[in-house]
């Protein structure tokens, strides 16, 4: 097992890593919309997706993989009327590629975000 951590990404705000890999396989953390600073980048959503797929992207290159090997995501909404706006943004980084994906309602993210992203991927 190895822990990844990339400094072009937010650091982890609680007890957990960016991300980890295991036999063959990166494993993410969710993804928020803030900047490598730790900043929130926008209350707009999508700027938000946008944020959250450029942290994943950075985090999976530092595991030695890349969005092309992404085999499953897990979409987190605070409201789920921004699941038309979120698709056309995911389509912009998974447009060949599409890996297997959920997406889940949920009441509140951290830092009251609009999305959390987190998958697994090949290395």
């Amino acid at each position: 097992m190895k822990i990844v951590s990339t400094s072009k990404a937010p650091q982890a705000i609680g007890p957990y890593s960016q991300a980890v890999i295991a036999n063959g396989m990166v494993f993410t953390s969710g993804q928020i919309a803030l900047n490598a600073e730790g900043e929130l980048v926008s209350d707009d959503i999508k700027e938000q997706t946008r944020q959250v797929l450029t942290n994943l992207s950075h985090i999976l290159e530092a595991a030695g993989s890349g969005l092309d090997k992404v085999i499953k995501t897990t979409i987190f909404l605070s409201d789920m009327d921004d699941f038309k706006v979120v698709n056309g943004i995911y389509e912009e980084f998974f447009k060949e590629h599409k890996p297997a994906r959920s997406t889940i309602a949920v009441k509140t993210l951290p830092l009251n975000v609009k999305i959390e992203i987190d998958c697994i991927a090949l290395v």
